[in-house]
């Protein structure tokens, strides 16, 4: 009862019009970034998180995390249609979503990743209501030797979703190894293969090396076949799915859902993780893998949910535990930070000024709110706190 009574009460505080208005102004902030190859849900909260310190800290949280749901459904757009991810979690959304597209079923494709999205929020957001603290507990189980047969898993579900020749594909994977292994190492500081070059010491970006392999060459083939071209002439139409649609899909969002949302509590999963081990499932236990990467509607339904529900899953070990699952939850969990409120195992039953914003600034600071000098304001801290990071910055005296 205590968590439906929260799940009421945080509906109390979401449903006013300014927290309304961020909702809807993060998704779509985020729908656009996601559609922007290149830019992707770090560099959206990066550059709009200032914008966020003259919010309350409700409305701050709002807005980044609609931004960061918002840019896991918008990268499949361009996936669907140009073969271009937006974001590295829609890579696998082009294997069957474009396909999907050439065959005049652009609008199945982007309808049912727009309600496998939906679906897999819905049901991620609902278990972290109700069970966030049980997870909590069993996440933090998870140490080097768990990662380690989690990365595993990953790599052999690579070498199973390969179509070609087995051994150009294991070369391939040992050709991310060695890209991936540019950088400081993270154990001893050292730098490895850097040649002395200041701009590789922080290592490939994951997201730069995706548009290069997808987006380039899908430039460069549609610069040869430009006049056989028809997908931009041709108009989206059956937006909605069909009954066999529906048929072949509500089975990978459910597994989708459920398999991104643990994989999101992983420290490393994340919603990149989630989409190749969900379209690596549906692959491998699908009644028809040959049609996979042929325009299988499973190969869209399933990622696109894995990627949403990772991204509730990864808010979990933010907020129980302060630990950050991937870059974009630490942008989060910095967030918190600047607004006052510090995320912990006693977030939720002392830290409750993000459920209750209307109270006054006495009862919080005798609850553990986010003031902790008499005298001073929520504000005051919250300035304080940005002026202590700009001085630290070297951007003040």
């Amino acid at each position: 009862m205590e968590a439906v009574r929260g799940l009421f009460t945080g509906f109390g505080v979401i449903l006013t019009l300014d927290n309304l208005l961020f909702c809807f102004l993060g998704s779509l902030i985020g729908t656009l970034v996601g559609v922007l190859p290149g830019v992707g849900p770090l560099a959206a909260l990066a550059l709009l998180l200032p914008i966020t310190f003259t919010m309350t800290p409700v409305g701050g949280m709002v807005m980044l995390a609609s931004i960061f749901y918002g840019a896991m459904y918008g990268g499949s757009t361009t996936s669907i249609l140009l073969n271009i991810p937006g974001e590295a979690a829609s890579v696998v959304t082009c294997l069957d979503g474009h396909q999907m597209a050439k065959q005049g079923r652009a609008g199945a494709a982007l309808g049912i990743a727009a309600i496998g999205s939906f679906v897999a929020g819905t049901l991620g957001v609902i278990v972290m209501t109700f069970f966030a603290p049980t997870i909590a507990t069993v996440a933090i189980r998870f140490g080097p030797p768990e990662n380690f047969a989690l990365m595993v898993l990953g790599i052999v579900c690579t070498l199973f979703m390969i179509t070609g020749s087995p051994v150009k594909g294991a070369l391939m994977v040992a050709l991310g190894f060695l890209t991936a292994a540019v950088g400081i190492d993270v154990v001893n500081g050292r730098e490895r293969f850097t040649f002395g070059s200041v701009d590789l010491s922080a290592g490939i970006e994951l997201l730069a090396v995706v548009i290069g392999l997808f987006g380039v060459t899908e430039v460069l083939n549609n610069v040869e076949r430009v006049v056989k071209s028809t997908l931009v002439a041709e108009r989206i139409r059956g937006l909605w799915p069909t009954l066999a649609d529906w048929r072949a899909s509500w089975r990978p969002m459910l597994r989708g859902s459920g398999l991104g949302f643990l994989l999101g509590l992983v420290p490393g999963g994340g919603p990149v993780t989630a989409s190749f081990m969900s379209y690596a499932v549906e692959k491998r236990i699908s009644a028809h893998p040959d049609g996979f990467g042929k325009g299988a509607i499973e190969g869209v339904a399933g990622p696109e949910s894995a990627n949403n529900a990772a991204v509730a899953g990864s808010i979990i070990p933010v907020l129980s535990l302060g630990i950050p699952s991937n870059a974009v939850t630490a942008l989060l969990l910095g967030a918190l930070v600047i607004h006052g409120v510090q995320p912990g195992p006693l977030f939720i039953t002392q830290r409750d000024l993000l459920a209750r914003p209307t109270k006054t600034y006495k009862n919080q600071r005798n609850s553990g709110g986010q003031a902790d000098r008499p005298g001073m304001s929520p504000r005051r801290v919250r300035k304080e706190a940005r002026t202590r990071i700009l001085r630290a910055w070297g951007r003040l005296p």
